[in-house]
């Protein structure tokens, strides 16, 4: 129960530091500090299914450190960064944002243990998780490092709402839980050098990485949602069927009426 509660401190940690960092206006270490912040995110979990220390009480540490590392540190960063230029319509962005990336951690908590939800859908998130939404908001940020003129702020927070609007939204987003992949034992070094050249890369060329994961995550939403609503159709195509071919194999079986009348005479004294 220890070793996963610390992991989530630490990401905590590192979203307060990034707060911190963005006002100091070192915004290259404070989106290094979300990014490590997400990184923790995906580890604690795993980590307490691993040594068996799930709590409720880590459950709800994880939910707090998602609001503050992914609803108000980037909330605040792009504030810092542009959206102040736009003065209170700025500030209202960020609220949104931040408001939302609530909004979606309280509705999770309320429907994870929905019993009405179908089988299909425990492989779908309702609407884009915190942490792929706080890395998408911060696209802008990323496109600045490698060049690109800065966007309008009315363009960085129109973009900053869509994403806000996209965590409370109930689009189907592929989440990959129910994904079992099973590394064969000839190909574990592969896939290990290859998690090495991925690491290298994304320290080497972050921006670079962060943009383009950014957008290739955003053009797959719709793929998410095609997906989920073929199976939701799959699902209702084969309900009448499982019906129709339960009610031919139920039979009624009823006596035998007999037409003989029954037989009125008294019982025959002994």
């Amino acid at each position: 129960m220890l070793v996963p509660n610390v992991i989530t401190l630490l990401a905590i940690c590192a979203g307060l530091t990034a707060i911190r960092l963005s006002t100091e206006g070192k915004m290259e270490w404070a989106v290094a500090a979300i990014v490590f912040a997400a990184v923790l995110d995906g580890v604690d979990g795993r980590v307490a299914r691993m040594i068996k220390g799930q709590s409720k009480f880590g459950a709800e540490l994880d939910s707090l450190a998602d609001f503050v590392n992914f609803g108000v540190a980037p909330g605040l960063m792009l504030y810092f960064w542009q959206l102040h230029e736009l003065n209170n319509g700025g500030w209202i962005a960020a609220m949104v944002f931040a408001i939302s990336g609530g909004l979606r951690l309280a509705r999770f908590n309320a429907t994870i243990d929905d019993p009405n939800k179908p089988p299909y859908a425990a492989n779908y998130f309702t609407g884009v998780p915190a942490p792929a939404g706080a890395v998408t908001a911060l696209l802008p940020i990323y496109l600045a490092f490698l060049g690109s003129p800065k966007p309008p702020a009315a363009l960085t927070a129109a973009y900053t709402l869509l994403i806000a609007f996209l965590m409370v939204s109930r689009l189907p987003v592929f989440s990959g839980k129910q994904v079992r992949m099973r590394v064969p034992p000839e190909m574990v070094l592969p896939v290990f050098v290859s998690v090495i050249f991925f690491i290298a890369i994304l320290i080497g060329y972050p921006w670079h990485i962060l943009s383009i994961g950014s957008v290739l995550y955003l053009a797959s939403l719709p793929l998410g949602w095609k997906s989920y609503k073929d199976q939701e159709r799959a699902a209702a195509q084969a309900a009448p069927a499982g019906e129709a071919s339960t009610g031919e194999s139920t039979q009624t079986f009823t006596a035998p009426v007999s037409d003989t009348p029954p037989d009125e005479r008294p019982e025959r004294l002994h």
